[in-house]
């Protein structure tokens, strides 16, 4: 794509986002059809909504890095989308069902880093997740927020999704976990309740055999592009149930193993 369809593209997908609108599939002539491309116009889709007031970006969703979410989105490989520090919740939140078009909730692991990760911690010139678990500060149970913003997200391909922060709505993270060493972070069970009833349940295994292998995909994808993870940030390793819509008055918990509990309304 050049430069100025990336621009308008990020721009169409910004509009929508800004003015609360159902999207369509973006225009074909701007539309990117590959991942790389859809990357380059999140990242300007960043930066137009930091100069609109909307936030600057403090991290990192990952997406579809588990096989219930594989399934459910029919995309077989990870999705990385943008976390923005005015949805960034904490412990129990409050939020407005009328803010979203069509919110979902799911079951994560976040992790804050406490160091950089860049290229040159990278083993081989790869990361994994030795190399990568070192930046992490502390482990959470968290909740995704999600928000399907499109008119028919089956029908708009993977490249458009990504462009549009690939659901990312925000998230509510629990206590930071700083012993997180002290368990075996990989073999996990996780559980959500929506209105006190099950409503999925899964392991930390489930993302990409273990959550850091995840932080390890996104550390090599953001390196690829020539920036790093940075101390600070907040990353959202991936969903082990598949994601729940939530209607008005919807009270939402999740639980994680050994990183405790985290709970959403939304009124």
């Amino acid at each position: 794509m050049q430069h100025e369809d990336v621009r308008r593209a990020a721009e169409h997908i910004s509009v929508a986002r800004i003015e609360g609108t159902r999207m369509s599939a973006l225009p074909e002539s701007v539309r990117p059809q590959s991942e790389a491309d859809a990357y380059r116009v999140q990242a300007e889709l960043h930066n137009i909504m930091a100069a609109n007031q909307r936030g600057q970006v403090v991290g990192y969703k990952i997406g579809c890095t588990t096989p219930v979410m594989q399934e459910f989105l029919g995309i077989r490989n990870p999705c990385a989308g943008a976390l923005y520090r005015p949805a960034l919740h904490f412990r129990e939140a409050m939020l407005k069902h009328g803010e979203y078009l069509h919110p979902g909730v799911e079951a994560e692991v976040a992790v804050y880093l406490g160091s950089d990760i860049s290229a040159r911690e990278a083993s081989n010139g790869r990361h994994d997740r030795d190399s990568v678990g070192g930046a992490v500060q502390a482990v959470f149970a968290a909740i995704e927020i999600v928000d399907d913003r499109w008119e028919d997200y089956t029908a708009i391909g993977t490249p458009s999704l990504i462009a549009d922060d690939f659901f990312g709505a925000g998230c509510v993270l629990g206590e930071p976990v700083a012993s997180w060493r002290e368990l075996d972070l990989g073999h996990l069970e996780g559980e959500m309740r929506v209105n006190g009833k099950v409503a999925g349940t899964g392991s930390t295994g489930d993302i990409l055999g273990h959550p850091l292998e995840a932080l390890a995909w996104l550390a090599n994808l953001v390196t690829s592009r020539g920036e790093s993870l940075r101390r600070g940030q907040i990353v959202m390793l991936g969903s082990v149930v598949q994601t729940n819509w939530v209607e008005r008055m919807d009270e939402v918990e999740v639980e994680i193993e050994g990183l405790g509990k985290v709970t959403a309304w939304f009124g």
